[in-house]
């Protein structure tokens, strides 16, 4: 999935949790955030903080790659 925005970040995190079959109350628990955080990330809010934006992407086992276009 290429991730353009915030909205598509939060899409792409929302999928991979329900892949693994964790609630957002179980993510809660385990990393700490709030469950507000964790919908307000999943729902694309911009203004999520990126150092646990990507925590998160980490502990739900996926990798962040940046590639120059074209």
């Amino acid at each position: 999935m290429k991730i353009t925005d915030a909205k598509s970040f939060g899409e792409a995190l929302k999928k991979r949790r329900k892949e693994l079959g964790y609630t957002q109350s179980y993510i809660s628990e385990f990393t700490g955030f709030s469950v507000s955080f964790l919908s307000d990330l999943e729902n694309g809010k911009s203004t999520a903080e990126l150092g646990k934006a990507l925590y998160l992407a980490n502990t739900l086992g996926l990798d962040i790659t940046i590639e120059a276009r074209g």
